[in-house]
């Protein structure tokens, strides 16, 4: 970890717990996101020292005094922040209230609540609330979720401060859960499932996968590194690998079960049911196999 710099204040990085409304269609745009509370928190617990490994990856030179999270979620790279940075102060930026109400309940449970600001924000909104002059934003699978991400780009462009950096988390896709074999009476269902999902985000998220070096080129920013982190744990059996497949599981089909056959479709219920003893709950084998990128760029 690099030494703190000297703490810097500004006059908007003192307003904790602050929440900033703008723009009435927000509420649209929550409610089409929707509460993703429950898989963002085992996200963070299953994968919490991947995501510290990415942000002690970081190359920021001097430690930041103030970091902007923008697509915050339920704050599992607000907390990284924190802890990665002892001294800054973070702005975490969502559209989600329940979100942002699980963030509350984290930093004050952690002892941060000091260190946060909490604004709530449509980023696809024309013009940005007031969120400072950072030296560091992450962005971790939010550039995705934007109506034009370049534009999203070119706004964290001119709200950082010079020799900022700017680091971007994409997915590669879903994570996977099951042997390859698994369940016995449809091998490959999760593959055919992913399939199924691959198809249903190329149409909904288009810019999920991407490749973000050549668009923050675009941006005006220097990239200065690429790392692609492998997740390969297991197999195991631990609650919140169970809770964190469960729940993934079943956010997947409800947005596929109309491309499966119906055996597909049986399996699948079957692997959702908790009472069933072939159920994920209560299987043996499951593992946690994903990837994401991380891009560091940095502000002339």
């Amino acid at each position: 970890m690099n030494p703190p710099s000297p703490h810097t204040t500004h006059p908007a990085a003192h307003r904790p717990h602050e929440q900033e409304h703008v723009h009435e269609h927000e509420h649209e745009h929550e409610h089409e996101a929707g509460d993703q509370s429950e898989i963002l928190d085992l996200d963070a617990e299953v994968l919490a020292e991947h995501i510290a490994s990415l942000t002690a990856w970081l190359p920021v030179g001097t430690s930041p005094a103030r970091i902007v999270d923008l697509g915050c979620g339920t704050g599992a790279g607000t907390l990284a922040l924190l802890e990665r940075f002892p001294e800054a102060e973070v702005t975490a930026v969502d559209v989600s209230d329940a979100h942002l109400d699980r963030l509350r309940e984290k930093t004050v449970a952690a002892g941060a609540a000091d260190r946060v600001r909490i604004v709530r924000a449509d980023l696809d909104a024309p013009a940005w609330p007031e969120l400072g002059r950072p030296e560091l934003v992450w962005a971790s699978a939010s550039l995705h979720h934007m109506a034009d991400p370049g534009r999203a780009l070119r706004q964290v462009h001119d709200l950082m401060a010079p020799g900022g950096l700017f680091a971007v988390v994409e997915l590669a896709g879903f994570p996977r859960f099951l042997p390859e074999s698994a369940p016995e009476d449809a091998p490959g269902l999760e593959e055919r499932c992913h399939a199924a999902l691959d198809h249903h985000h190329a149409e909904r998220l288009p810019h999920r996968g991407a490749d973000w070096g050549p668009e923050l080129a675009k941006a005006g920013f220097t990239v200065e590194g690429e790392r692609t982190l492998t997740v390969d744990i297991g197999p195991t059996h631990t609650d919140a690998v169970g809770r964190y497949a469960l729940s993934g599981l079943r956010r997947m089909r409800a947005g596929i079960a109309s491309a499966l056959t119906a055996e597909d479709l049986t399996a699948f219920d079957r692997l959702l049911d908790t009472d069933s003893p072939h159920g994920i709950l209560r299987r043996t084998d499951l593992g946690v196999r994903t990837e994401r990128t991380v891009w560091a760029a940095r502000r002339a």
